[in-house]
C-alpha cells in the first residue's frame, strides 16, 4: 500500500520558504528583529521551530532569539485569531465602562484577556490606550474602531466578524 507523502511535501515546501525568507537577512547586521517579523508574518505567530531556524540562520543561541521575541510586545508565541479585539483600558474608557465591555466580551467569546478562541476566530487583548478618548469606551477589531459602547452592543459587533 502506498503511503501519502503530501504532508511531508508540504512541510518541506514550508521549510524551503522559511529558509528563503531568512536568507535575505542572515548576513545583515542588526536584522534579527526584522527576520523575526518576517517569520511571524509567514506563520501568523512565532512557533518554536521558526525561532530555531532564526537562531540557526543568525548563528546564535535559541535563548537569545527567544529573549528578543518575548521582550517585544509585537511578537506572539501562540496562534492568534483572525480578528484581534483590543479593548481600551485607558482612563477615559475605564471611567466610561471598559470593564463592563471586557466582561461582556469574555462572556460572549468564552475566553480570558490574552487568549484566542479555539476556532482561531478571535483574540482578546486589553490595551493601555487606543487614542479615541472622545469615543470611550472603545474597542478595535483589527483596524475597525467601535466607540461609545454599551455591553448590549457586543453580540451584534461580534456577529459582523463571524
Amino acid at each position: 500500500m502506498a503511503e501519502c507523502k503530501c504532508g511531508s511535501a508540504a512541510k518541506k515546501k514550508e521549510e524551503q520558504q522559511l529558509e528563503e525568507i531568512l536568507a535575505q537577512y542572515k548576513n545583515e547586521k542588526g536584522a534579527l528583529i526584522t527576520a523575526l517579523q518576517k517569520v511571524q508574518e509567514f506563520y501568523g505567530y512565532l512557533p518554536e521551530e521558526g525561532m530555531q531556524k532564526v537562531a540557526e540562520a543568525f548563528d546564535m543561541p535559541e535563548s537569545k532569539v527567544f529573549g528578543v521575541a518575548t521582550f517585544y510586545a509585537q511578537f506572539h508565541l501562540q496562534p492568534r485569531g483572525e480578528w484581534v479585539i483590543r479593548v481600551c483600558t485607558g482612563t477615559a474608557c475605564h471611567v466610561r465602562g471598559a470593564e463592563k465591555i471586557m466582561n461582556k466580551l469574555i462572556e460572549e467569546l468564552n475566553i480570558e484577556p490574552g487568549e484566542t478562541t479555539e476556532d482561531l476566530k478571535f483574540t482578546l487583548e486589553p490595551v493601555a490606550c487606543i487614542g479615541c478618548c472622545g469615543l470611550a469606551p472603545v474597542i478595535m477589531v483589527n483596524d475597525n474602531t467601535h466607540g461609545r459602547l454599551v455591553p448590549d452592543q457586543i453580540p451584534e459587533i461580534l456577529d459582523k466578524y463571524k
